[in-house]
């Protein structure tokens, strides 16, 4: 048998996309019907128990050789242009752009959501509570620097709840105008930045003063203007502010992973493998956290989280900030929730969602 030609070969692919931009126009008019149903029924748009249901029925009748992964991120930007396509959608996170939470961000909702930069975590919360945008996205904790307390802050008192979360991998460059690091006199980035980086930066730049910046993508702005500066943040941040990388890969521990939030209005329908964030305090008396933890493991649920947190008005008095495997619609949860209501001096359901994906 002749082996096919490149041409051959060239006019075979040329009729499958023929044949997928017609069924992806087809299945973007059927997402068009999804979405005058929604708004009918007032139902959100973005949906993460439906999406992660896709995703994993895209993993089980996929054969190959496409990897999951790489279907996976096919479908996210399918499934972005279909919301797009129903309601165009604003989602706000800490800024500016080329930050890792906007990569965050948009490894969420894909690139055709529009995305609403903001100066701190506390304007993302801003403006998804007073409904000038419908989502947000917010980091929580960070494997090496641990819980983000501003975070933290906010979610005691917001109406909104936990849609979602999301794992984002975290890799920091140095980035500057000038390619001589010994010409440095300063370094900008996040305080989480800087602390996931002190190794290397006392190694190789001890000359160097560290300056605090509300985000690793301003500070990438502020080195941009300083002759004598540079920024820890994303290689992302470099190409996006045109500096040059002077070395990559300068986090203190290769497993670095940031979790990042989206917050919102309204409850997940369960999937079957869920997370729920609760936060619940104690009385301030010998066992009251002991007798609070014991409805878990009564009910054998899995703790994932706990994070004891100080309350600011009450000196040595904490909160409890827990996540834990299951959806509050549960059977078991609801007993369990019930218990511990009857332990606890108060408890808040922050949100139950599906489980995020851990990327290396």
């Amino acid at each position: 048998m002749t082996p096919a030609s490149l041409k051959d070969l060239r006019n075979r692919l040329k009729k499958k996309d023929e044949a997928l931009v017609g069924l992806l126009n087809e299945r973007a008019r059927i997402s068009l019907e999804i979405g005058e149903v929604k708004k009918k029924a007032e139902l959100n748009v973005y949906d993460p128990p439906q999406e992660k249901k896709i995703y994993r029925y895209l993993s089980k009748i996929n054969d190959g050789p496409l990897p999951d992964e790489s279907l996976r991120e096919i479908f996210k930007e399918i499934l972005s242009a279909s919301r797009s396509l129903q309601m165009p959608e604003m989602v706000a996170f800490l800024g500016p752009e080329a930050s890792f939470s906007h990569a965050a961000a948009q490894s969420h909702f894909g690139k055709s959501t529009r995305f609403s930069p903001q100066s701190t975590i506390l304007d993302v919360f801003d403006q998804v509570e007073r409904k000038r945008v419908p989502w947000g996205v917010v980091p929580v904790e960070n494997t090496i620097e641990g819980m983000v307390k501003l975070t933290l802050d906010r979610l005691i008192a917001t109406p909104l709840n936990i849609m979602a979360e999301i794992f984002q991998p975290i890799t920091h460059c140095l980035m500057s105008t000038i390619t001589d690091m010994k010409a440095l006199k300063r370094i900008y980035s996040h305080p989480q930045a800087l602390a996931q980086c002190q190794e290397w930066t006392r190694k190789h730049v001890p000359f160097c003063s560290l300056h605090n910046i509300e985000s690793t993508a301003a500070a990438a702005q502020k080195a941009l203007n300083d002759a004598e500066g540079a920024a820890i943040g994303s290689s992302k941040a470099a190409l996006r502010y045109g500096l040059s990388i002077l070395s990559d890969g300068i986090e203190d521990y290769p497993s670095n992973i940031t979790r990042f939030l989206v917050i919102g209005e309204g409850i997940n329908r369960s999937t079957g493998r869920d997370k729920t964030s609760i936060l619940f305090g104690t009385r301030h008396q010998p066992g009251a956290l002991y007798r609070s933890l014991e409805p878990f493991a009564q009910k054998e649920i899995n703790l994932v989280k706990i994070e004891s947190y100080p309350i600011k008005e009450r000196m040595w008095e904490y909160l409890f900030f827990v996540d834990f495997d299951g959806h509050r619609d549960e059977e078991k949860i609801q007993a369990c929730l019930e218990d511990l209501q009857s332990q606890a001096t108060f408890v808040k359901i922050l949100g139950s969602y599906p489980k995020g994906d851990i990327k290396s």
